[in-house]
């Protein structure tokens, strides 16, 4: 690629212009999906990779600083990035589903459901806005902590440190039983 193509795309990424995201499909689309189907080794999961990570370029154009990195250097870490985050999130949701499969655990019905943690929603403003947030995204609009740090540009890492240190908040109010409620509840 030339130093002139790449420079003219990283313009066109700061002026938000969309025709960036085409000349970065064009110019480095087959080797970001190699990035990505080398970490995932799946071709559906790296063509997901692929178009989530175009996603994330594009919400992330004005943090792209020439002086940090190439811009392909930059796109590697998010391609990448996303790839690990994907293979973390299809193991987890993988895992779930045997636990799911060979737990009793989540077949209790609505009789164990405690009334008194009903309120959950009303009580989150009893702790922090940045925890609040998180816990609204996670249990009341049914987000994965990967779609919720994507929606509020929040890394993911710390949507799961706010996810706990916010369900530690709550259950001060509550009790150690309201963290198994929850589970229960929202099926975390």
């Amino acid at each position: 690629m030339s130093i002139l193509l790449e420079k003219h795309i990283v313009e066109l990424l700061q002026e938000r212009n969309e025709k960036a995201i085409s000349l970065l499909y064009e110019n480095y689309g087959d080797t970001l999906y190699g990035v990505a189907y080398k970490v995932v080794r799946d071709e559906e999961l790296a063509q997901d990779v692929l178009q989530e990570s175009f996603v994330k370029i594009w919400k992330k154009s004005d943090s792209y600083d020439t002086s940090k990195a190439k811009l392909f250097t930059w796109l590697f870490r998010i391609t990448r990035n996303t790839a690990i985050d994907k293979l973390r999130s299809v193991k987890t949701k993988s895992d779930k589903e045997i636990q799911m499969d060979v737990s009793d655990v989540y077949n209790l019905g609505v009789e164990s459901i405690k009334p008194e943690f009903m309120d959950v929603r009303e009580n989150l403003d009893k702790i922090e806005p940045k925890y609040q947030i998180v816990l609204d995204a996670l249990f009341f609009q049914g987000m994965t902590q990967q779609e919720a740090s994507d929606e509020l540009d929040i890394p993911l890492g710390t949507i799961k440190s706010r996810l706990k240190i916010g369900l530690r908040e709550l259950r001060k109010i509550y009790g150690p039983a309201m963290l198994v409620s929850l589970y229960l509840i929202f099926g975390l």
